[in-house]
């Protein structure tokens, strides 16, 4: 939740400048749902729009949410889902962040499902527990594999300067892409996108992308940082 619509215009100035270099990447950004329709009209159509929640609900008498019918009915085809502040802040359990992939997808939106554990709970050994134990409800709620994505984020690494070793980031994505090929198919394990979430930065992309298990980045504050957010993007060119 960040910017007003001068900060946004700049941010959008500055990403259309660098979008002819992000050839073969497909990039996704995310604004805050009020400035959705301004940066969808300014941004490059080789960028993608996406909205940061949606409600399982649909259209009807539920003051203050954003449906899906919405965001269809805007041109914009991403919802990112279970974002670990959705999880904390506003209390959304495993339960309802699989209630609302299912309802995203239903109505044709491609999710960014995220899951992670918190300090504690990796602290406390528990990391493989609580990563599945989220995942598993979103897996039994996807009804087509190609529309989602899998966000890794490690709450203890978010916007507090720390961040996952590569070798902790893949760790979390080979158990993950496994429990897909044991319990989903081959195919979606093979396929699907794990992307990793957690101060993603310049100066750490390089040797977290060169993981055979991270298949690219959720970016958060070095996404409000033009040579920043530019100099991840293009860490991903092949």
């Amino acid at each position: 939740c960040n910017g007003d619509q001068d900060s946004v215009s700049r941010l959008t100035v500055d990403l259309n400048a660098n979008s002819k270099s992000f050839a073969g990447v497909e990039v996704v950004i995310a604004p805050s749902t009020i400035h959705i329709p301004f940066v969808r009209e300014k941004v490059e159509k080789s960028i993608a729009v996406c909205a940061q929640n949606c409600s399982d609900t649909g259209n009807g008498a539920f003051t203050g949410e954003t449906s899906a019918e919405m965001l269809v009915d805007m041109g914009i085809n991403w919802v990112i889902l279970g974002h670990s502040e959705r999880r904390k802040l506003y209390h959304e359990s495993d339960e309802l962040i699989g209630k609302k992939v299912a309802y995203a997808l239903s109505k044709n939106l491609s999710v960014i499902a995220c899951i992670g554990e918190n300090i504690e709970e990796r602290k406390e050994g528990n990391t493989e527990r609580v990563i599945l134990r989220q995942f598993k409800e979103i897996s039994k709620n996807v009804s087509d594999w190609s529309r989602v994505v899998i966000a890794y984020e490690p709450v203890w690494a978010i916007g507090t300067g720390e961040v996952a070793t590569p070798e902790q980031a893949e760790e979390v994505h080979e158990k993950l892409r496994q429990w897909i090929k044991e319990n989903v198919s081959a195919e979606v394990a093979d396929a699907v996108r794990i992307v990793y979430g957690g101060s993603v930065k310049p100066g750490n992309c390089v040797s977290l992308f060169a993981k055979p298990n991270v298949d690219g980045f959720l970016v958060g504050g070095a996404s409000l940082k033009p040579n920043d957010f530019a100099a991840i993007i293009g860490s991903t060119v092949s």
